[in-house]
């Protein structure tokens, strides 16, 4: 019960601060106060404005905001979000594109689990959709999960991309974003011995912590300084009163977000004095740096407890993935015995929360994959985000990734029908050369 007062009195707080904020934007806009020439007024708006806003976005889930993309017949395609596969903590989502032929590239984009929604992945999955088919795995907010859903670990986690990949077939290229790394290399692998023909055409790895300690960073040094019996002790909650999954142990996403803005303090003060200064004097918009920036950054989710848990204690501390010793359901994951999914790892020079190093790993964990299906690419002067939705993956990771997936790409068509046993919808424009299109900025 102390731990679930506590989950409420954050969101006690984070609602108190959305009224003041609220209240001191609409004292500062009363006509009554124009008349007045003191700033100060103007100043409490813009507090009040810069501050509702901020913490309102805490508890709302981003929309993706994709209405439609260039195709290559230089014509607006709609797109619509479909739920291919739905399940309590996560579904597979596909963007599908309107009155477009089929697409050759099919792209399963595993978004992360740590913190933030998956609409993280907006960028990349803005780049990729003028040319592939892409899907795409979107998280619950642990909040809204009954406790009669269950747990949700690392290896149910594991379980769900190996559920996502058999259901796209084996004509899929993954590409795995930072925390779900190691797991969708341990899915793989996980594939390769229950059932080799699911297993994807190509697998990319774009800044995870395959092996934490390669390179260690504040991040890594964190998980290996703090017990589990801290950790648990300081981070652990129970959803509150006001959420459907009212009792459930998670890890806050408030409690995250105030990790996250500690780690950068100064900067996040000066972006929002900045802000205010900005409202004050007429210059901000809905849709200024700022704000689509922190629309996002500040949207955090919960994740489960047992998730959280298991993650720094069989990924960081024990080291499982990167010492070929992860389980899955009392079953060891051999991940020497992926032996024909090509492997591309990415990462960036100045990430300082998967340092080079930790993702390259992997490579050397494929023992049975030949050297001519294994890559590696190290962006110069690339932070973790720039390496799957900033200016480094738009203009050199992006062409990188797309050229080994086409390298790596087999025939779609069985016997006239694809991975899924259904017929393709545009089977005649299948194996025609692929052309590109226009990347949106």
């Amino acid at each position: 019960m102390r731990l679930m007062a506590t989950y409420d009195f954050m969101e006690t707080m984070r609602n108190t601060n959305q009224w003041l904020g609220a209240t001191a934007q609409a004292v500062g806009s009363y006509p009554g106060v124009a008349m007045m020439p003191n700033p100060a007024f103007q100043w409490l708006r813009a507090w009040g404005e810069v501050t509702e806003r901020a913490f309102e976005r805490m508890v709302v889930k981003p929309d993706w905001g994709i209405g439609s993309v260039v195709g290559e017949d230089g014509r607006d395609h709609l797109v619509d979000i479909v739920t291919e596969v739905e399940r309590p903590f996560g579904n597979l989502i596909h963007f599908k594109v309107q009155s477009r032929k089929q697409m050759k590239r099919r792209v399963l984009v595993v978004s992360p689990m740590s913190g933030h929604y998956a609409t993280l992945a907006r960028s990349t999955v803005i780049s990729l959709l003028p040319d592939c088919d892409v899907y795409v795995t979107d998280w619950h907010n642990a909040r809204d999960i009954p406790l009669s859903d269950g747990k949700f670990d690392i290896e149910d986690y594991t379980l769900y991309l190996v559920d996502f990949m058999k259901h796209l077939g084996p004509n899929t290229h993954v590409i795995a974003i930072c925390q779900p790394a190691p797991l969708a290399l341990a899915a793989t692998a996980y594939l390769a011995e229950e059932d080799p023909k699911a297993q994807p055409r190509s697998l990319t790895l774009i800044g995870g912590p395959i092996d934490p300690d390669a390179t260690p960073t504040e991040v890594t040094d964190f998980g290996n300084r703090v017990t589990m019996g801290q950790l648990e002790h300081s981070m652990i909650q129970r959803v509150g009163y006001k959420y459907k999954g009212v009792g459930r142990k998670v890890y806050p996403g408030l409690l995250q977000l105030s990790s996250f803005i500690a780690m950068n303090i100064d900067r996040h003060a000066t972006a929002f004095a900045d802000q205010i200064h900005r409202a004050a004097k007429g210059e901000s918009s809905d849709h200024d740096r700022h704000n689509k920036f922190y629309d996002e950054y500040l949207a955090v989710m919960d994740m489960t407890a047992e998730f959280y848990l298991s993650t720094v204690e069989r990924i960081f501390k024990g080291l499982e993935i990167a010492k070929n010793e992860f389980t899955v359901a009392g079953k060891k994951v051999d991940i020497g015995k992926i032996t024909d999914v090509a492997v591309k790892t990415v990462e960036g020079e100045d990430d300082d929360i998967s340092a080079p190093g930790q993702c390259v790993a992997a490579l050397a964990l494929c023992t049975g994959l030949p050297d001519s299906k294994k890559a590696h690419h190290l962006e110069p002067g690339a932070g973790h985000y720039g390496i799957f939705a900033g200016k480094s993956w738009r203009t050199n990771i992006r062409p990188l990734v797309l050229d080994f997936i086409d390298q790596n790409s087999g025939p779609r068509v069985v016997g006239g029908k694809d991975s899924r046993g259904s017929r393709n919808a545009g089977e005649g424009d299948n194996d025609a050369p692929f052309k590109g299109g226009a990347v949106p900025v």
